[in-house]
């Protein structure tokens, strides 16, 4: 779960690769995935797909115990609110997901209104001008 990753665990990653356009999405799940290398596309083994995935600087070392080192996957299921808008997850979010736009490399990411389902916040259009509130009406 993303509550349960510390800094100290994704303080080697050099960056993040997406594989689908993230600006589309409202939230990604992540976890940490013992692999078996830094870089490259790691296997997938759960339902849904694979979003993205962080890969390490050359220097990262591997577990002593294991040989493997721990890296972020980003991944979506069958039900998440991408492909069911009106399912489970119409409004919040699983727990360990966040908003792939507050994601880079070595930050844990985080919870936004629009994760949880709430309005995205849209920049206003250049050609309209705010209301003037200090002009009596």
């Amino acid at each position: 779960m993303s509550a349960l990753i510390d800094g100290d665990e994704i303080s080697e990653e050099a960056e993040l690769v997406w594989l689908e356009d993230i600006s589309i999405l409202d939230y990604v799940r992540q976890s940490l995935d013992r692999l078996p290398n830094r870089r490259g596309r790691p296997a997938y083994h759960r339902d849904g797909r694979m979003v993205g995935y962080a890969v390490l600087h050359a220097r990262a070392r591997p577990s002593r115990t294991s040989g493997t080192f721990r890296r972020r996957v980003f991944w979506l299921l069958p039900h998440d609110r991408d492909t069911a808008p009106q399912g489970l997850y119409a409004t919040g979010a699983p727990a360990e997901a966040v908003d792939p736009a507050t994601l880079t490399p070595r930050t844990k990411g985080q919870k936004t209104e629009r994760s949880e389902g709430g309005p995205l916040s849209t920049p206003p259009h250049p050609d309209v001008v705010p209301p003037d509130d200090s002009v009596p009406r």
